[in-house]
């Protein structure tokens, strides 16, 4: 067994590169793990810069001086910043304020469609299953009424806090994009000199993550778009709401759009009852899934190292229940940052057992 540990360790952690790259993961995991909270602002500011840094790269690529097209990108971001802030925001608030007013006539017809299921189908539905699902529906409404009251309490101290990230975050990203190298050379000063396998590891990742996140983006923006000018025309109340639902459930490919389902097919469900309108609504939403896993998808991400669905479940889960909903957005570039680490960790143990040998 001693042997077996030993020959384990000497593979993959004799070298001295492998070592390396497992103290940068693990620094990096560390520092977010205890001071996420703290430095959420500098960490989506890094994310922010990092998307930007793709355009930025494609006017330079245009014999754009750095600095002008980091103006120019910088202003579009800025310009787009406020455009939400002013005007989709308070469109959102609007509409989940709306929302939270009719939920009680929602669930008062839930509650009556509920009742009639044991009278239509008692071989299924029993009276009894019937009344602990609405005594379960009940105490979820009864706990989130009391969230909501603790968030109005606490609503100062967060309207402060979203003041402060509205202020610091567009400066930390002006000042990352226009001194990006400076900033990654004072970076590489904390590493050794000698990282080969480090610089390995993040340029296959870093092909992969910034493709695939600037694709991200791109996808929930058109299918929002798509999906909030099918349901105005279609006239389903919370069409903002319910659109923004729809692209965020492009992040998580295969749940996300089964879980969305249930909120869309539902407000169609209490606006149009069994109507033609309501299977217009369901109909238009399977045709933007439908067109969006086979169509746009694939054009915007045809470079993503593909992955497994059980391994984009499973890092979904994972990194979500670590990092929340950045964590969900994440998991798919995470698992490919974890599938380039594997891949590259055997090929560096092997590579000291050959020279060994030779």
């Amino acid at each position: 067994m001693i042997d077996f540990l030993r020959a384990w360790f000497d593979r993959h952690f004799s070298n001295p590169q492998v070592v390396i790259l497992a103290i940068v993961l693990l620094t990096g995991l560390a520092v977010i793990l205890i001071a996420g909270r703290l430095l959420a602002p500098l960490l989506a500011s890094v994310i922010i810069a990092y998307l930007l840094e793709g355009a930025v790269r494609v006017l330079e690529r245009r014999k754009v001086p750095r600095s002008i097209a980091v103006v120019l990108v910088f202003s579009l971001f800025l310009s787009l910043f406020v455009a939400m802030i002013l005007l989709l925001l308070p469109l959102l608030a609007g509409q989940l304020g709306q929302l939270a007013r009719e939920l009680p006539a929602i669930a008062t017809q839930a509650q009556a469609i509920l009742l009639q299921l044991p009278e239509r189908y008692p071989q299924i539905f029993s009276e009894q299953q019937v009344n602990d699902l609405l005594g379960s529906i009940r105490q979820n409404l009864t706990s989130l009424g009391q969230q909501l009251v603790v968030l109005s309490l606490t609503s100062a101290v967060q309207l402060m806090t979203v003041l402060v990230y509205l202020v610091l975050v567009p400066l930390l990203v002006f000042f990352m994009l226009k001194d990006k190298d400076k900033i990654v050379a004072w970076f590489l000063l904390f590493l050794p000199r000698e990282r080969s396998l480090v610089n390995s590891v993040w340029a296959d990742v870093n092909a992969g993550i910034g493709n695939y996140v600037r694709g991200k983006f791109i996808e929930i923006l058109i299918v929002w778009a798509v999906s909030y000018a099918a349901y105005s025309l279609l006239g389903l109340p919370y069409a903002m709401l319910l659109s923004l639902a729809t692209g965020l459930s492009v992040v998580v490919p295969y749940v996300g759009a089964a879980v969305v389902t249930v909120p869309v097919a539902a407000v169609a469900y209490f606006e149009f009852g069994l109507t033609p309108g309501f299977w217009y609504v369901l109909g238009a939403y399977a045709v933007i899934q439908f067109l969006d896993g086979n169509l746009l998808a694939p054009l915007l991400l045809s470079e993503v190292v593909n992955l497994h669905p059980v391994a984009i479940i499973a890092a979904v889960l994972i990194f979500g229940g670590i990092w929340g909903l950045w964590g969900v957005f994440f998991a798919i570039p995470l698992a490919t940052l974890v599938a380039a680490v594997l891949n590259a960790w055997p090929s560096a143990g092997d590579q000291i057992i050959q020279e060994s040998q030779g």
